[in-house]
Parts: structure tokens; sequence; C-alpha cells
């Protein structure tokens, strides 16, 4: 192997987030292992790898252990929207526990570097804002979100714990609400729902008053924020918010999406679920200190080239309907 060429595994790569670092790590030249049971994964996103000879596709389930040589891993593998964790929530926290004890104990084994994908779920409805790595949260553990917030949560606790008592060199990421092309069009989540909608002309469902707030990172930066914490000295461990902290209500991203794309679509309220948290920004002060990153692509940038993602997508659907819209995330 060419020396700086890495053996890298990515759990969950066939998803939204993991193709797309699939496909940053194989421009760079590494061989790349991706892994996924494409529960909520699909192997279309993929469909530009596939051949290469750095690229390799493996249908596992990550809570079963997996046996390979590898250098480095990142762990995306869990369904990441109301739509899909509630489909099967036992699994849900499975995929999060069981898998990260998994691929742990493979970075243990191997003395690979590796990092886990957590999420700004962990904050639950917080009640510090914006958030800070520092603050615990604020979450319900029996609640419909809790395996999904649960599972995070436990899993950085077995990351640091193996770093603690194992030596693994862990990296954390808290991701916050990320967009872009490779969404899944039902897969619950506001950016999609709100797109998919407008342009089948269907009413744009908003849920609550439409005052809650979210903070919107593009697909790139998220990414690039993934690769530069993975890049950085053994002793930057994270949790690291990696996340756009620039904050929009419902209202005003349901109002942007509609003059994009033109649509003449209605917003329908519906009652907010329970557990949804009110507000959600990243304080992303400390990824700006230990990684020199922060989001370049403003929301109305990366609507434009989502929105044209989709209309292609539909377009070739035959202008498909969608299932009934699902709760922001």
């Amino acid at each position: 192997m060419n020396k700086g060429v890495k053996r890298i595994l990515v759990t969950g790569g066939a998803g939204f987030l993991g193709s797309h670092l699939c496909d940053r790590l194989v421009a760079q030249g590494h061989d790349v292992l991706c892994v996924d049971n494409l529960f909520t994964g699909s192997k279309s996103n993929l469909v530009q790898l596939l051949g290469r000879h750095n690229f390799e596709y493996m249908r596992h389930d990550v809570t079963f252990p997996l046996y390979v040589e590898v250098d480095e891993i990142y762990n995306l593998a869990c369904p990441a929207s109301p739509l899909q964790y509630r489909i099967n929530p036992v699994q849900t926290t499975k995929t999060s526990v069981h898998g990260a004890i998994n691929m742990l104990g493979l970075a243990k084994r191997t003395g690979a570097k590796i990092l886990q994908a957590s999420t700004s779920e962990v904050y639950g409805d917080p009640e510090v804002h914006p958030q800070q790595e520092e603050y615990w949260g604020h979450v319900n553990p029996i609640g419909p979100r809790a395996c999904y917030d649960e599972g995070k949560r436990c899993a950085e606790t077995l990351f640091f714990d193996y770093h603690r008592e194992g030596r693994v060199r862990i990296k954390v990421a808290r991701i916050f609400n990320t967009y872009g092309p490779r969404m899944d069009p039902a897969d619950g989540r506001v950016v999609s729902n709100f797109i998919c909608q407008a342009l089948l002309g269907q009413p744009i469902t908003l849920y609550g008053d439409g005052t809650q707030t979210r903070s919107f990172c593009y697909v790139g930066d998220l990414i690039e924020g993934l690769l530069r914490l993975m890049a950085s000295d053994d002793r930057t461990t994270g949790p690291i918010n990696i996340g756009n902290p620039d904050e929009f209500t419902m209202v005003e991203l349901a109002d942007m999406i509609v003059a994009l794309t033109g649509s003449s679509s209605p917003i329908v309220m519906r009652p907010l679920p329970a557990d949804d948290p009110r507000q959600r920004r990243p304080d992303i002060a400390r990824a700006r200190a230990a990684l020199d990153w922060e989001p370049t692509v403003r929301l109305r940038e990366g609507l434009v080239h989502t929105i044209a993602y989709f209309d292609a997508l539909l377009s070739g659907a035959g202008g498909r309907s969608l299932p009934p819209a699902m709760p922001v995330t």
C-alpha cells in the first residue's frame, strides 16, 4: 500500500451522509470498505463508486461483529429520522449500542482510529441555547425519540470508556441537522418534506406554530468537518459540534423553499409531536479552534442544489406522491 493511503471502514456508508463521505475518501485515494445493511441506506447512493478499484461494498449489520483489517473507522450506521427509527425502535437502540461495542472492539484489536457520528439529539429539548459541548442535555429517556437519543448518548459513553480503559483512539462528532442531495425524499426530515411537498404542489405540513428553530448544515460542509476531526491530533477526542450556527424558524424555512421552487403550495399547521425540540443551534467555537472548521454554504445556496436534486428525482419517478409528512427532526 502506498504511503499515506489508508484502509478505511465506513459503517452506514450507503446512507445520505455515509455515501458522501465515501465519495470524498475514495477521491483522496484511500481504500474504502463501505458496510451497510440497507435498512435505511440505498445502493443507488453508491453507483458512482461501484467498480472503482479502491472501493468495496459489504452488506452487514453492525449489531454483529465484523472482522476486517483497517486503519480508520467512521461509525455512521444508525437510522437518523423519526420515520425511520420509530419503525423499529429496539433495532435503532441496538444499532447505536451494539454497533458501538462491535466497532470499538474492532478498533481496539486493529489499533484503528475511530470516529463516532453522534448527534445534536443528545441535547434533547435543550434548556441552554445555543448548545455547547459541556451541556449535558435535557432528554426524555422513555419518550418516542428515546431509542435514538439515548442510544447515541450510550454510544458516546462507550467511546469514552474504551478510550480511558483501552486507550482506543476516538473522535466524537455531534452532528446537527444536515441536508443536501441524496436525502431520502420520504424519510420525514423537514427539508426533504418541505421541498418534495412544494415540488409536487402538495400542502406543506408545518408542525407546531412554526416558531421552533433549527440550524441547517449543507452536506459538503458537514463531511469536511468529519474529515478534519478524524485528521486531528489524538488529543482531540471531542465531543465536537459539527453544524451550521445560522438559525431559522420553520416558517422561514418553508417560505424560503416556496420562493425557490416557485410553488403555490399552502402551509397547513399540525400539532407539535411529543418531545420535539423547540430550538436547536450549535455553538461551534470548539470546532473553529480545534479543526479550523466552519460551514461555508449558506442555506439559500444549499437549498438551490438540494431542490435541483429532488426535482430531477421526482421527475424521474413520474411525479410520485409521498407518504404523509412526519415531524421535524
